[in-house]
This record gives structure tokens, sequence and C-alpha cells, in this order.
């Protein structure tokens, strides 16, 4: 066989040194041409982590027992013996960089998995520690680092962080994501760069704060930036109670060693469950429960529902709710006759609109409907009859109904929710304290309307209803809050939908996408993953298409995004759903890019 060579540049001898030429032939293995290269550097070292890159082809050559002529190598390719770790930058979510070693020649997926087990490990010594952060004291002043929240920066460094003004600034935001099937190298990363490591699907499992406090701690300051920078929005009252426990979180990470604290820990299983997302159509029941009739929530509820040039506000109507419906009638006398309308909730959208201190408790829905969806407003008279119904509400939008076990629970958390907005009449009546920082606490949009003198006695008076937590709780606690919040968890991206003429927003969260008209920014339609059929990929148009349950069919493709991302978000949803509590320790990372990759993933 004839013999030629092959041009190979290894970095190890520098940037300024000439390629390397060896002499090869076609069914040389690339093990092979490892043991040439090494032979003629005449480098004693380690070279167990380097590999062949081909530039041209933008491809690790991994498969060593591969001859040359198997991988399409000719004398014309430009290959490159190189490390497959490199150092990179990572930006964590509490704003420290650290720099570490990761892996450029896997996928994406199993890189980040790799930095994962180095940040927040299971094996725990008895001081609550990972292993190798226990090795130096250096090394555990690294790891306090990660696992307790950092102060905020000045006011005026938060003053110069990016904050998004629009949906449409979102879109950009949420469209830098990497690939996961394809290795860093591939996609143009480079030594030394910066990367943004953040928490992307909200689907929490088995979230422990004995072994998990890196994970926590992360996921906490992730969710405060999110506030702060008015990423999501929430309301006045709830701006005060996020105020109130960063304050408090912060006081705690000053004082308390997190590392030795195990307060609390017994009784946060219950708070633990709601921090798991659950995807929408999973249910408790069994199938015995299915022919057994759920049981009805009834009363008199105001009604409104918003149409343009009218003043009318909202008029009383006896409601009954059952199943994943509300039917209403004009009194509790006309209940056995035919209703004034039902409301199917099944798929809708559920919103607070709440205001404990001006004892407003209202309900916003936005149901489907042929044209759209249609805005209507429930407004309850005091806070147990808002918890129940909303409760319902919520369950009822995921297709559950009242006779779910989770219902109960739901009804609790939104009154452990109600009662910390609520005034402390029995809160020291010295509403002060010199060392607050408002603007660290809540974002500028409160700033402009209020000075710092009168954000303080509110934050303090919220704080009061929250000083009794443990940090794990409040962090805990925070969490909770936050995915309550009705934008919890969208990813934003600009479409553009088949047989239409204009761009538009479509959200992706754990278990729905929404389609939002970027002219008024209302939602147009929502789509629940539970009535998903299929989803395909046409990858030479760059268009996906998905089928629903009652022969619905849409398609768009993607503006701003490149497609791929999009259909990542998708797949890895239906793949968060599959994940147990029991299966949830071994990661089927053949299943994931099966979901999320399309053809050119398998």
């Amino acid at each position: 066989m004839a013999t030629w060579d092959l041009s190979v540049s290894v970095e190890d001898l520098g940037p300024d040194a000439p390629p390397l030429k060896v002499s090869v032939t076609s069914d040389l293995h690339i093990g092979g041409v490892f043991l040439k290269l090494v032979e003629k550097t005449q480098l004693t070292k380690d070279w167990s982590d380097h590999a062949l890159w081909w530039e041209q082809k933008q491809q690790w050559l991994l498969r060593t027992n591969w001859t040359l002529d198997k991988c399409g190598v000719h004398a014309d390719a430009r290959l490159i013996f190189t490390q497959q770790h490199k150092p990179v930058r990572l930006g964590l979510p509490n704003g420290a960089t650290l720099k570490m070693r990761a892996c450029f020649s896997s996928p994406m997926f199993r890189t980040v998995m790799g930095i994962c087990r180095i940040l927040s490990s299971g094996q725990i010594l008895c001081n609550g520690m990972p292993a190798h952060f226990a090795e130096s004291t250096k090394t555990e002043d690294a790891y306090k680092m990660l696992s307790v929240s950092q102060p905020s920066p000045p006011p005026e460094a938060m003053a110069k962080i990016y904050r998004p003004a629009s949906v449409v600034d979102k879109t950009h935001i949420h469209s830098r994501w990497l690939d996961s099937s394809r290795s860093l190298m591939q996609q143009g990363i480079k030594e030394n760069d910066k990367l943004s490591m953040r928490f992307k699907y909200y689907t929490f499992h088995d979230l422990d704060p004995k072994y998990d406090a890196v994970r926590l701690t992360q996921l906490y300051e992730q969710a405060r930036w999110a506030i702060l920078l008015e990423d999501i929005d929430c309301t006045e009252e709830e701006m005060m109670l996020f105020g109130a426990l960063q304050y408090h979180i912060g006081k705690l990470s000053l004082t308390q060693d997190v590392l030795s604290s195990s307060q609390g820990m017994d009784d946060l299983e219950s708070a633990l469950k709601s921090l798991e997302v659950k995807m929408v159509g999973e249910s408790n029941s069994s199938d015995m429960l299915d022919d057994m009739t759920a049981p009805e929530l009834t009363d008199y509820l105001k009604i409104f529902r918003p149409k343009k040039l009218t003043l009318k506000g909202y008029k009383q109507f006896w409601c009954k709710f059952q199943n994943t419906s509300i039917c209403y009638y004009k009194s509790k006398e006309d209940r056995c006759g035919e209703p004034i309308q039902q409301l199917e909730l099944k798929g809708c959208e559920v919103a607070p609109e709440v205001n404990v201190a001006g004892q407003k408790f209202c309900i916003k829905l936005l149901i489907p409907a042929p044209e759209g969806m249609n805005e209507i407003y429930l407004r309850c008279e005091n806070e147990t009859q808002y918890s129940q119904w909303m409760a319902a509400c919520k369950l009822a939008s995921k297709g559950l109904t009242l006779l779910d076990s989770s219902y109960q629970s739901e009804v609790k958390n939104i009154q452990s929710f109600l009662s910390m907005q609520r005034s402390n009449s029995t809160a020291a009546s010295a509403q002060t304290d010199e060392s607050i920082n408002t603007h660290s606490l809540v974002s500028p949009r409160y700033h402009k309307k209020y000075k710092s003198k009168q954000l303080t006695p509110r934050i303090l008076e919220a704080y009061q209803n929250v000083a009794q937590l443990s940090l794990t709780a409040a962090m805990l606690k925070f969490l909770q809050i936050w995915q309550a919040l009705p934008d919890f968890g969208i990813s934003y991206f600009m479409v553009r939908f088949k047989g239409s003429r204009k761009d538009e927003v479509l959200g992706i969260a754990n278990n729905r996408l929404i389609r939002i008209d970027l002219g008024v920014g209302d939602v147009v339609k929502t789509w629940r993953y539970n009535n998903m059929r299929q989803w395909n990929v046409n990858w030479d148009i760059k268009q996906v298409a998905i089928e629903f349950d009652g022969n619905i069919n849409i398609a768009f493709g993607c503006v701003n995004a490149d497609c791929k991302v999009v259909h990542e978000y998708i797949g890895g949803y239906i793949f968060m759903s599959t994940r147990a509590r029991e299966q949830s320790d071994t990661l089927n990372e053949e299943l994931f890019h099966k979901l999320t990759g399309g053809h050119d993933a398998l």
C-alpha cells in the first residue's frame, strides 16, 4: 500500500512550531498515528488526554481503532493534536467566575454532567462537603463560595447589569444556548472563553439540601437575579416578600456556617415536594379513581369579562367547580337548570391578581377559544375562598380534578404564601435598619416608584413573617414563591408560524407552548405537552411541526435562534417527564439525544 505524508500540528510544541509530517498508509489506525506523533515530538509527558481534531470537518477523531481510510482522512487533511480537556471560565448564577478544565471533545450534555459532578458531588464527608473540596483550606473556601449566597454588588454596579427591556430582548438572550449534542470545540468555543452556566430546564429533580448545598444556592441565585433584573414580573407585595427573604438569607449567610447547619432539614419534605415541577397530565390517581365522581366546589363568586368600550364591572353568580370546568348560574336556586355558561379550564392560563393589604383576591383566566384566548376574572371574598378556587383552577388547567392528591397541599401552599404577605401587627415599631441596601433587594421599577426610606419599613415588615425560617427553608420558600409566579420558567423565541405574515413569540415552559402576539403582548393560544401526539423537524427549511390531539397541527420556523435550540427545549421537557424519583440517579443520555437531537444526533 502506498505511503504518504500526513501533516499534523501539535499544540504542545507551541503556536509558532511548524506542523509535523508523519509517514502513514491508509490502513494505519488513528492510535498508530498517535504513536508516530508522540515519538516524533521527543517530549516525555502524559499524552493520554490528547486526540486529533480535524479542522476542515470540525470533528474529533476519537475512535482510535478506526483506520485513516475509514475516517476519510487524506493527504489534504489539516489535523491538530491537542488536549481534550481545556480551561474555560464559568460564570455562575451567584456572580462567581470559576476557571476550570472542561471536556472539549464530548457532547455538551456529558461535559456539563462532568462539571456538575465537580461542583456538587454526592460524596459527602462528615463535615457536609464533597470529598475533593476537603483537600485544603483553599478548596474549602471555594466550596463555601459556591454554597453560600454572596452579597449583592453596590448599586452603581447593579445599574450597569443588562436587563431585558421587552419580550423581544428575551428572545435574543434565550437563543444563545449551546447545542447539547455537539462538543464545545465543534461550537467554536476556544480555550479560556467565558461561558455562563445556568439552569436551563425548570424541572428540578431530587433537590436534597443535605447533599445539594451548591445546587440549591445557585438555583436560588438564578431565581433572585431573575426577580431583581425584572426578567420575570411580580406584584408589589410579592416583591416586598422577595426582598424580605433575600434580606433574611443575606443575614444568615453572614452569620451561619452553612456546612454544619442541619436545622430544619427534617421538616422540609413538604417544601421539597412543592419544589418539584411536575409535567402536566401526570396524575397520582389510580385507575379506580377514574370511575369516581370528583368532589364539587360551590360558592358565590363575582365574574368580570373585560370587553372593549364597556364600563360594566363584576357581577355575582353562583358557581360550581366540577371535574375541570366551572359552571355559573344567576343564583343558587337556578343550579339545577342549565348554566349561563360552562368554562372549560383544561389548557387555560391561570394568574393571580392579589393585593392582601387591599383585600383584593382575584383569579385571572385566559381560556382557549377558536378565535384565541378569552379573558375572564373571578373575584373571591376572602383568603380561604381564594385559596380553594385558585388551587382548583391551577389543577384544572393541567387536566387534573379536585380528586388529585395534590389539591389540599396546593391550597395550603397558597394560604401560606398569602399569610407571608399579610401585615404583621406585632412587628416592632422601629422599622429601620441602617445597613439595609434596598437596591439589592427590589427591582429598579420600585426604586423609581419609592425612596429607600419608604421601601425599608415595608421590607422589614414582611421580614417579620419569615424571620423564623432557617437558611435552607428560606431559600426553598423563595424558590416556591418564584415557581408560583404566572410567567415562571418560560423561555421565549421569535418564530414565524406557517401561514402567518408576521413574526410572533413562542413561549416554551415545562408543560406547555404559548403563542404570544408581539403587537399587544397577549397570549393568543396555549398547547399542552400532554396533548401532543408527535413532533418533527424539517432540517432543510428549519421548520418545527407538531401534531396535537383533535387534529390540531402547527408549524413554525425560527427567526433569531437556531431551530435546534427550540427543538431541544421541547424534547428536553418531554425527556424530563419520563424521569421518576427512583430512576433519577442514572441519566438516560441516549433517550435525551433521541428526543432533542433529531436525525443528526443519533
